[in-house]
């Protein structure tokens, strides 16, 4: 049987080979798992992502899976109990992050209908098909993570850098960057040429 054709960037961890295969890529509207992925997105700062991805069962359970208003009450004693768990990346920068953005991500629904929306706007509610056909012609940030990270901070969000917010827009399928050569990227063309979801 002929193994299948995969971004040069999938390692042979099974955990890693899944994702690839089954998440990474294709459009989600959901509010709470897209709020997920931004907090994720930005733990994995200075780290790999597979690193995060076998942690992330354990941030589910610790974050109440990322349920922005139970997040946004979060006590500094709360906090603490957090830190000490080894099942996630222990950097208090980026779990008091995930704090600070429950609570601007609350704040922006007085804005928006949804996170969904707002997430989406940037990209005319529509993904973008790319087509490359080397891992390094893929890039790490373009003009539309620029804005994305540049708003998200004036709302007052932590962790969403440009890097961030484009690694971010590949994950939730706002962007197709798998490469032409992987078996994937036909199947995400296909999804994306779907009429997309009205907000």
């Amino acid at each position: 049987m002929q193994q299948k054709q995969r971004c040069a960037w999938v390692s042979d961890d099974p955990i890693y080979i899944h994702y690839h295969d089954k998440e990474w890529g294709v459009p989600i509207h959901d509010d709470r798992h897209l709020f997920e992925f931004l907090n994720l997105e930005g733990a994995q700062a200075g780290l790999s992502w597979i690193t995060v991805l076998k942690k992330r069962d354990n941030y589910r359970e610790l974050f109440e899976h990322f349920d922005p208003l139970k997040i946004s009450k979060y006590t500094p004693k709360k906090i603490e109990k957090i830190l000490q768990n080894p099942g996630i990346i222990r950097n208090r920068l980026k779990v008091e992050s995930v704090i600070i953005n429950a609570k601007a991500y609350l704040n922006l629904l007085d804005e928006w209908d949804s996170f969904n929306q707002y997430i989406w706007h940037f990209v005319n509610n529509q993904p973008i098909q790319n087509h490359w056909d080397q891992k390094k012609k893929v890039p790490t940030k373009t003009i539309i993570s620029d804005q994305m990270s540049k708003d998200l901070k004036k709302k007052g969000f932590k962790f969403v850098g440009s890097t961030i917010c484009y690694a971010f827009m590949q994950a939730v399928g706002m962007v197709n960057d798998h490469t032409t050569d992987c078996f994937r990227y036909d199947e995400i063309r296909k999804m994306h040429s779907k009429k997309t979801k009205k907000f």
